[in-house]
């Protein structure tokens, strides 16, 4: 009987049942990586912010790539529930809103971009 046996090794997941140690592993130390990050599905908004900092960016006369992070794994990793995020140097600068772009730029001005 299987009633009272051991449980078999499950691997430990997060709230979507996608993730595993090896993933939240690589999550962490992606966002410890400097840059500039912008967390969110794909979405609109989203698009929308990354389009704001690229102007920020532009106007700053810096040319850094801006890496768009979809992965949700990733996303819950940097401590982000409600996207669109910003993360500068591997500090989540703005969440849950589109920042305009002279908000972005002084964002990323006073994280020393």
């Amino acid at each position: 009987m299987g009633l009272f046996g051991k449980k078999k090794d499950e691997a430990k997941s997060c709230c979507h049942g996608g993730c595993t140690s090896e993933t939240v592993a690589q999550a962490e130390a992606q966002k410890a990586a400097a840059g500039i990050k912008v967390l969110g599905s794909g979405c609109a908004k989203c698009n929308a912010l990354e389009d704001a900092v690229r102007a920020a960016l532009a106007e700053l006369g810096r040319d850094t790539a801006i890496e768009h992070v979809t992965d949700f794994a990733q996303i819950a990793a940097c401590g982000v529930m409600t996207t669109p995020a910003l993360v500068v140097n591997g500090k989540v600068v703005s969440y849950g809103k589109v920042l305009k772009k002279d908000e972005a730029k002084a964002l990323l001005q006073k994280a020393g971009m």
